[in-house]
Parts: structure tokens; sequence; C-alpha cells
């Protein structure tokens, strides 16, 4: 496909449009590193990468613990990269 300047810089736009207004998610599995219930967060280590995503109680479709084996969305937020849609596998 042939695009002209303008069309790829309106592409280019959209998506970076979608990717900052937090709609786009990547579902991941990985294991929960470390989970306060008390203060309702912790951190889940993504089983591909080994980078620890932050997960808010809120955030949650199944309790969780340390050490649990979990699968989850990614989205970007204000500070970060945070984990979403989190269950049990």
């Amino acid at each position: 496909m042939n695009f002209n300047f303008k069309t790829e810089i309106m592409i280019k736009q959209f998506i970076n449009k979608l990717i900052n207004n937090n709609k786009v998610t990547i579902m991941k599995e990985g294991t929960v590193k470390f989970f306060n219930t008390a203060k309702g967060f912790g951190f889940i280590t993504v089983k591909d990468t080994n980078e620890e995503v932050f997960v808010h109680s809120t955030n949650l479709l199944d309790d969780i613990r340390e050490n649990d084996e979990v699968k989850f969305d990614i989205e970007k937020g204000d500070r970060g990269l945070s984990a979403v849609k989190v269950s049990l596998i």
C-alpha cells in the first residue's frame, strides 16, 4: 500500500492517541511477586520478560497472593504500566 505523507501522519497520530488513551491492552501471563491485601496493591512478574508490573486490588477478578500464576491485561496509565483484569490460571 502506498500512503501519502499526510495519511501516514494521520495513522501515526491515531495509533499514538490509542496508546496514550489507555485503550491498547496486551494479554500476558505471570507470577505474583508480592501482594499486600491490607494496602491493596502488589507486583506481578511478566512470564516472558521478567518485567514487574504494578497491580491494584480494584483490577482483580480473583483473589491473589504471592506465587500465584495469573493472566492479565497490561494498560498504560498516568504512572506507567498496570495489570488489569487479573485472574488466576
